[in-house]
């Protein structure tokens, strides 16, 4: 009697969880080994610096399955190893402390590692980052003894986090190189409504400076120096300057990279038994005719158990509307698309957003370029994601859609869906 197959998922975080989830609904009786540095089991990110940040959601939120799931599913957990070698010509993983082991089918879900600042100071107690659940742990902590927080990026993660700062009624200053939060992502007009969320619920930004040193005393934060030479007192530094996807183990094992680790549509490498999925895929995405990596949820969330599919052999073509969400104070909004900076010619907004004595604002905005939607966020306006989708899918195919139409509230979306 033949052995059974052997399934190996490199990355315990939702990617790798959706991944094994998917491998045993699909009917797979083989072995599956879901393997994490971290000792944590298998959790999503979104509540690290939304609800349980906030403390509006328990801890154990955060967890993909219930703690028996695993082992009721016959799926191996190899916590806190880390794989540090992969020989594809011999299908075999190298795990520090471990024997290695040899793998019919492997998926690389390593997923991304925080950029980290490197200027004096950077070492200080009160210097933080949120990226795992230990972190988020720690920031809860602080932030309940810690008055005065400086957020470094205005990014989605320093925008959150300042966001549940302000909760806890800290002081908040936001520091940023670019001249406003998310301009990279949004654009110079979206951009203004964050600004002037934040600074509605009493947020300070720092805006065209970055850091130059963190000082401090006995090995604890008490201010935070900038790159003009402003000092801010500071009892909490929260650094959110983006991640990187980890793409170590794919580099020494010779698969080929762009921008993370390439694959084809069906999340294949290149290598035929390796797939990738999550933050550290660079996925060919057949509708967006690019390569792209998506460093969102909902491309954890379906990339799992996609590559699940692929490992089995089912035909698969990953071409998914990337996603993600977002909420901050009273605002809540979801975005749906793809463009690059400066990819678009005009945003079209239904309608004009306005924050008023600081009530979060509800519109809807589109991304055009040459009358193609190529991206839309509702902000508080609430299912209309699917009709956002197809208006986004017929604008990368090459449709059009009057700029007036989109703007006029009386007009049903789904009647601009062709």
């Amino acid at each position: 009697m033949a052995d059974p197959q052997v399934f190996a998922i490199v990355g315990a975080g939702l990617t790798g969880a959706k991944a094994a989830e998917g491998l045993r609904e699909a009917g797979f009786a083989g072995r599956i080994v879901l393997i994490g540095e971290e000792t944590e089991p298998p959790y999503e990110r979104p509540p690290l610096s939304k609800g349980y940040l906030l403390g509006t959601q328990p801890r154990e939120k955060a967890y993909v399955h219930e703690p028996g799931w695993y082992r009721q599913h016959d799926v191996e957990l190899l916590l806190g190893v880390r794989a540090t070698g992969l020989v594809p010509a011999d299908h075999t993983l190298i795990l520090d402390g471990h024997e290695s082991m040899r793998y019919d089918k492997l998926l690389l879900a390593t997923g991304s590692r925080v950029r980290r600042l490197d200027v004096p100071g950077a070492h200080l107690s009160g210097v933080r980052y949120l990226r795992t659940l230990s972190e988020a742990d720690t920031l809860v902590e602080h932030m309940s003894t810690a008055p005065r927080v400086v957020v470094v990026g205005a990014g989605w993660i320093g925008l959150e986090t300042a966001a549940a700062a302000r909760a806890r009624g800290c002081d908040v200053t936001v520091v940023e190189q670019d001249s406003a939060p998310l301009r990279r992502v949004l654009g110079d007009e979206v951009a203004e409504v964050f600004t002037q969320l934040h600074q509605a619920r009493g947020v300070s930004f720092r805006f065209g400076s970055g850091v130059r040193e963190f000082l401090g005393a006995d090995g604890r934060l008490s201010s935070v120096v900038l790159t003009d030479g402003t000092r801010l007192p500071a009892d909490l530094a929260i650094v959110g300057i983006g991640i990187t996807p980890a793409t170590d183990l794919a580099a020494a094992a010779g698969l080929a990279l762009e921008n993370g680790i390439a694959t084809d549509a069906s999340l294949r490498t290149s290598d035929p038994d390796i797939y990738a999925a999550g933050d550290v895929a660079s996925v060919a995405h057949p509708l967006l005719g690019r390569r792209i990596r998506v460093e969102h949820w909902a491309n954890a969330l379906n990339g799992g158990n996609a590559a699940s599919r692929a490992m089995l052999g089912e035909p698969l073509s990953f071409a998914r509307i990337p996603y993600f969400f977002s909420d901050q104070y009273d605002l809540g909004m979801e975005y749906s698309g793809w463009v690059e900076p400066g990819g678009y010619d005009e945003v079209v907004f239904r309608p004009e957003p306005a924050i008023v004595a600081g009530k979060a604002p509800e519109f809807i905005a589109f991304w055009l370029s040459a009358g193609r939607v190529l991206a839309g966020m509702n902000v508080n306006v609430w299912d209309v994601t699917e009709p956002i989708q197809e208006l986004v899918r017929q604008g990368h195919a090459g449709k059009t859609v009057a700029a007036a139409r989109l703007a006029d509230p009386r007009i049903p979306l789904g009647d601009l869906v062709s």
